[in-house]
């Protein structure tokens, strides 16, 4: 096909976007990164977009819609990234917890353009999964071989749509079982905070959606309360259809599912005939062991992953399950993105990255929670607890207004983390490193925050 205009960052983006970006992307790139550290929160005058651009305005209020642009990504590498005024941010939280080797890893980029040359192609229909599919289904169902899951379902782009397949396959199970469906609507036990995506069946779970129907009866539990969790087993007995957990709940304050309760949450699907399915998108691909179930030795029936598979390069999401549970038919689960050749390159690089890597990601996780901890000791007044396991961290502080206020100067600092105060009781300021972290940029957050904790200067 014969274009009759350029293709180009100029041409599409417009000429003076394109310098900005390729400013600071030499910024980034011509900079150790210790030199970077030194550098953020600062505003860098020349590499502030000065053209032209384009407004917020056409973006839903809730985000951002007619709001300014000046703090939007403009180019990223590794840990850091610089915004449209011009200002070198640290990114603490990998993006939307998804971004596993931070910005423009240069290996992945390089391996991306070897398999484009290839000839390995970016999407395909999923009825016909290329080689590098097809790899990564046996690579998980090896990684999950433990727990008997040999079953993956890569047919699907996103972990919304990974956790709606699984909650399908747990009330088919049950409707298909006449002994079941005959004692009435099947309860399905969540735990109070989670997420599981934006599907409005599992958004019920959380309590959404309560007029959405009468078929399904949601049930809340509090995470590591063995004893409620017993007495909600005997409640509904069989009728309990699945048991749900993310086992670090990046959702509520990074609290961590103890292993023991999800032993015992275990033990008691295994007794009432129910499904254990675990939420692994914001755990999975982030630990040495890729699953966390792995690393603490649960065996779940369902198992759900996405997000950092695929490192944020193209979203692919995957589901692993027990054989018997192959139960849907084909597409009843399905996107159109899901068993794409590239994406699904992309995560056999991820694992390949994490295996080479694993004993520096455990070095440098438990320093980073271990630092995390000892500022939490030194600051009592200020910080009630450091919830999360490694990267996955949160510092719950004692008062709402003071991790809001935390938070909000650690990002005019520089320091891009997040904060859970939007719910009730909910004060905490959460991290989520890339795994390409190094340990200078280890020391240098906990060397900041302990400045904010000292000082204090949004009070």
């Amino acid at each position: 096909m014969e274009l009759t205009q350029e293709l180009s960052p100029a041409s599409v983006l417009g000429a003076g976007i394109e310098r900005a970006m390729g400013r600071a992307r030499d910024f980034l790139r011509e900079r150790p990164s210790e030199e970077l550290l030194r550098l953020v929160g600062s505003t860098v005058g020349e590499l502030a977009v000065t053209t032209p651009g384009v407004d917020r305005a056409p973006f839903p209020a809730s985000y951002g819609g007619g709001g300014p642009c000046d703090d939007d990504l403009l180019a990223g590498l590794g840990t850091f990234y610089v915004t449209e005024a011009g200002k070198v941010m640290l990114d603490c939280t990998s993006g939307h917890y998804q971004m596993t080797w931070g910005y423009n890893h240069p290996a992945l980029l390089d391996a991306i353009r070897q398999a484009t040359d290839l000839g390995i192609v970016w999407d395909n229909h999923s009825n016909i999964p290329s080689f590098p599919v097809r790899r990564l289904a046996h690579e998980l169902t090896s990684l999950g071989a433990e727990a008997g899951l040999d079953r993956v379902l890569l047919g699907v782009c996103t972990g919304s749509v990974a956790c709606g397949a699984a909650l399908k396959i747990m009330l088919a199970r049950y409707w298909d079982d006449p002994a079941l469906a005959a004692l009435g609507p099947p309860a399905v036990v969540a735990l109070d905070g989670n997420y599981h995506g934006t599907d409005m069946l599992a958004q019920t779970l959380r309590g959404m959606w309560p007029r959405l129907g009468a078929a399904v009866e949601p049930v809340q539990v509090q995470p590591n309360d063995g004893a409620e969790l017993r007495a909600t087993f005997e409640r509904f007995g069989r009728r309990v259809a699945g048991f749900w957990a993310e086992p670090i709940m990046m959702n509520r304050e990074a609290i961590v599912v103890e292993p023991e309760y999800l032993q015992l949450a275990r033990t008691l699907c295994s007794e009432h005939g129910a499904l254990m399915a675990v939420d692994e998108i914001q755990t999975g691909f982030w630990y040495p062991e890729v699953f966390y179930c792995r690393r603490i030795g649960l065996a779940p029936d369902i198992l759900v992953v996405g997000k950092g598979m695929t490192a944020g390069f193209h979203s692919l999401a995957g589901l692993l399950y027990r054989p018997d549970l192959d139960i849907l038919a084909q597409y009843d689960a399905i996107s159109t993105n899901g068993s794409a050749s590239l994406a699904a390159y992309v995560g056999l690089c991820c694992i390949r990255l994490i295996e080479e890597g694993a004993d520096r990601l455990r070095r440098l996780a438990a320093r980073h929670e271990e630092g995390l901890r000892e500022l939490a000791a030194r600051f009592p007044a200020l910080i009630e607890a450091v919830n999360g396991d490694g990267f996955l961290t949160g510092l719950r502080f004692r008062d709402r207004e003071d991790a809001l206020g935390f938070h909000r100067s650690a990002v005019e600092r520089g320091l891009w983390l997040r904060a859970h105060a939007y719910h009730p009781g909910h004060r905490t300021v959460l991290t989520k490193f890339p795994l390409t972290v190094e340990e200078p940029v280890v020391e240098f957050l906990l060397e900041r925050l302990g400045e904010l904790c000292k000082t204090t200067p949004w009070r």
